[in-house]
């Protein structure tokens, strides 16, 4: 639950791997159970021409893993990474928290909100930011605004532990690469149900295909727009998050709902990650129309 961290103050091959064993989770009590494998393992996940090297598909009804493409490959997670900045952030602040902005937080490329040193922006103003623009310069605003950073992503890696996920690990709140900031398929899909189930607010951001934030005295104008072009490509989409880097290729956490199904597919390393995950979620619904 939000809050609870503060009391503990290489491209794989794209080829199926099914029957995975699920690495060890060493802590007893995570705050998100872990996801059941039962229809993979009576239904081999099919290709569905999907080009990415690693991915996964949850119903997040009953917890239930549809597809999977090699979930527990380590990988660059690129902005997913965002994801858990926005939690801890929130974990540690109020939405309405002002956060000043500093030259060191403004320094990084190539994707920005487009802060200026000196301004005061709203944390909320900045999740969005964070969300649509996928904006570095927002995520180290969060990570350096409210507590030192190496504090902040500290903070990210233990919200990881507290999930029970051993397979990710992070080395910056931008998800920039960096041979230290690994993930998986599957984790990234625990990271996206957990923030779409305790998170509201940063549910409601993510669904968001633009926005704008009017100019006060502390900051400019901001009309930020959403990379997550399945907004507006695919019926039910509800978010959840995009990202692009060398080492990760194209990713996308994507989230929709339909007929009262909740699903989340994680797309990592495709050039297509948008295609990948339309493909994905209507087999998906397919298969929870099946009785998945």
């Amino acid at each position: 639950m939000p809050g609870l961290l503060l009391a503990h103050a290489v491209r794989v091959s794209a080829a199926p791997v099914h029957h995975a064993k699920r690495p060890a989770v060493h802590d007893a009590t995570p705050l998100w159970p872990a996801y059941g494998f039962r229809w993979v393992n009576a239904h081999p996940s099919p290709d569905l021409g999907i080009t990415a090297a690693a991915g996964i598909l949850v119903d997040l009804d009953t917890r239930t893993v549809l597809w999977e493409r090699n979930p527990y490959a380590g990988r660059a997670p690129a902005s997913l990474t965002k994801m858990v900045t926005a939690m801890v952030a929130l974990d540690l602040a109020s939405p309405d928290a002002q956060l000043t902005v500093k030259r060191s937080m403004t320094d990084v490329i190539p994707d920005t909100m487009g802060v200026f040193p000196g301004e005061r922006v709203p944390l909320r103003d900045l999740l969005y930011g964070l969300f649509l623009d996928s904006g570095n310069d927002a995520a180290e605003v969060l990570a350096q605004g409210i507590v030192p950073r190496p504090l902040f992503l500290e903070l990210m890696n233990r919200k990881a532990r507290s999930l029970g996920l051993t397979g990710t690990t992070f080395a910056n709140p931008t998800g920039l690469d960096d041979p230290g900031a690994r993930s998986t398929a599957y984790d990234l899909a625990m990271i996206a149900g957990y923030l779409t189930t305790h998170y509201p607010l940063l549910t409601q951001i993510a669904a968001t295909e633009d926005h704008y934030i009017p100019a006060t005295a502390g900051h400019r104008a901001y009309e930020p727009l959403n990379l997550n072009k399945l907004l507006e490509l695919y019926p039910g989409a509800t978010g959840l998050k995009t990202g692009l880097t060398d080492d990760a290729g194209g990713c996308l956490a994507a989230t929709a709902t339909r007929g009262g199904h909740h699903l989340v597919a994680i797309i990592l390393g495709s050039d297509v990650f948008f295609t990948d995950s339309e493909a994905l979620l209507d087999y998906g619904f397919g298969a929870v129309a099946r009785g998945a």
